[in-house]
């Protein structure tokens, strides 16, 4: 078929034929494997971070929420942030996208490790905390907002794009699989319930039955120091595994030109593309809709093992609980793939209401048994909530591009947007919970809480999640692409990659292409 395109335009399609287009199984694994990292460390960071800075760094609840709603949303800030430096840059010998990975990755293992590091001062421990964790979550933002947005730099088949975002996903879940595991087994003996024991026997006398004179004694010097040591073992074996899969990334995977950058010389400015994304009525629907359930699984994540902890029929067993949340999240993603592939990616999102009866039975009966179950389907919803999402995006993305070609590289706009509100979110989720449990009185390092914390843990692990994931799922009710016209956007991205007209042709009226 001859080409009426111009030579750079000629150049771009012979650099990308149709071969070209598929994926081998070695270049998926390692894309995969590439983002496991930031899962290792986001899954023990979700699961341990809240609990780490209530009973082993002895920080109040009102300042454990300051700390983690301002790291979030100091991370978030770095979204938008990235998105436009990460636009601007130049192509570089290994791409435009591996750079900001590979430049990341040395400061992000740093301020990870010193997250988790006790400090031997006391009244700068809450700055010491913010600066670190803002810290990671900032570099953290500046690896995954590059990675994320590489998923439409490996192919433009749909298909094949999918495929490389379903062992994404199923090597991230392993990643929180991993990363749960390797902290809940390291730092299991610091939170164990043998520590009152040791309390007793220490002082020698009977343990007292006063909840406030509970609360209100210190944590065994023993046992503060040797939790300290544990969680620092954590966080240097974590720091390996981010080295490690940064490696496999940068020796797996190539990243290829944009096939529909027809007319990359009128690349448009970076904040009016994102004007233009904020009105998109796809991607508005699709965000407000994960943003509630993503925070509802946050939520879920840093209470889960505050709950576990302070339940006595749980506490010895937390550990293997978030194992098995995590392992049944891994399993089923595979099933879940093959569901959204025929039935649709709206239709598998009835997944995700499945943790809401159970998450509630384990509010009303917190018995091993039912945790067990509790455990199982939650991680069942968890996986459809981690795949829908990142799923569903990059047929935002061709729809956009469909509709507004004459944007270079949209996916870097959405991408960072995406991120930026998550965070965004999940800040205010965790920063409202742990004001929550200032608010009911908890004492960090106390063996045994107060009726009123152990139910406003209830509330936090059973009513609220439920209300934001029914929100959540309504809105989604209302997102407009459908499994036709994502197959009907395919066709037209491909009769463009076919014909390449110029972007003048193709759109007269910018005005009227905003859904």
């Amino acid at each position: 078929m001859g080409t009426k395109g111009s030579p750079k335009l000629s150049q771009v399609l012979q650099k990308t034929p149709k071969h070209e287009d598929r994926l081998s199984v070695c270049s998926k694994l390692c894309y995969a494997i590439g983002g496991a990292p930031n899962q290792v460390a986001g899954s023990a960071t979700a699961f341990f971070l809240q609990i780490y800075l209530l009973d082993i760094a002895h920080i109040t609840p009102f300042h454990a929420s300051l700390v983690l709603f301002i790291g979030k949303v100091g991370g978030a800030i770095t979204d938008p942030v990235a998105g436009f430096f990460i636009s601007k840059s130049k192509k570089t010998k290994i791409g435009q996208l591996m750079p900001w990975m590979l430049g990341c990755t040395p400061f992000t293992i740093v301020s990870y490790f010193f997250m988790w590091y006790l400090p031997p001062f006391v009244a700068g421990r809450v700055i010491w905390y913010l600066i670190f964790y803002s810290l990671f979550q900032a570099l953290t933002t500046l690896f995954e907002v590059p990675y994320c947005a590489l998923t439409m730099s490996l192919s433009s088949d749909q298909k094949e794009r999918d495929s490389a975002t379903a062992y994404r996903m199923t090597m991230e879940v392993l990643g929180t699989l991993i990363g749960a595991a390797l902290q809940g087994q390291i730092v299991a003996s610091a939170h164990a319930s043998d520590r009152c024991t040791v309390y007793r026997t220490a002082n020698t006398t009977e343990y007292p039955q006063s909840l406030h004179n509970i609360s209100s004694f210190p944590e065994p010097l023993g046992f503060l120091s040797h939790g300290a040591k544990v969680y620092m073992i954590a966080a240097g074996v974590i720091g390996g595994v981010y080295l490690l899969g940064t490696v496999i990334l940068f020796s797996g995977v190539k990243e290829k030109d944009d096939p529909y950058a027809l007319n990359a010389d009128q690349a448009i400015p970076f904040f009016k593309g994102l004007g233009l994304t904020m009105k998109h009525g796809p991607y508005i629907k699709l965000t407000a809709s994960f943003l509630l359930i993503s925070t509802a699984v946050q939520l879920e994540q840093s209470n889960f093992v505050l709950f576990c902890t302070h339940m006595t029929e749980l506490r010895n067993s937390f550990q293997y609980l978030v194992v098995t949340i995590l392992v049944s999240a891994a399993v089923s993603i595979p099933f879940w793939q093959w569901f959204l592939q025929h039935f649709g990616k709206k239709s598998a999102a009835c997944g995700i209401s499945w943790m809401i009866p159970f998450a509630v039975m384990l509010v009303i009966v917190p018995h091993l048994s039912v945790a067990y179950v509790v455990a199982f389907v939650s991680g069942l919803s968890i996986a459809a909530s981690l795949l829908l999402p990142w799923s569903m995006l990059p047929d935002v993305v061709d729809h956009f591009r469909l509709l507004n070609q004459h944007v270079k590289r949209p996916e870097t706009l959405f991408y960072s947007s995406y991120v930026f509100f998550t965070k965004v979110s999940a800040g205010i989720g965790l920063g409202l919970s742990s004001a929550s449990l200032e608010l009911a009185g908890y004492k960090g390092g106390a063996c045994r809480q107060s009726s009123s914390v152990i139910f406003a843990l209830k509330i936090l692990i059973g009513i609220v999640p439920t209300i934001l994931i029914l929100l959540g799922l309504f809105i989604l009710l209302f997102y407009p692409i459908t499994e036709k016209s994502r197959k009907e956007t395919k066709q037209a991205l491909e009769q463009l990659r076919r014909n390449h007209p110029s972007c003048n042709n193709l759109f007269e009226n910018e005005g009227n292409t905003l859904i």
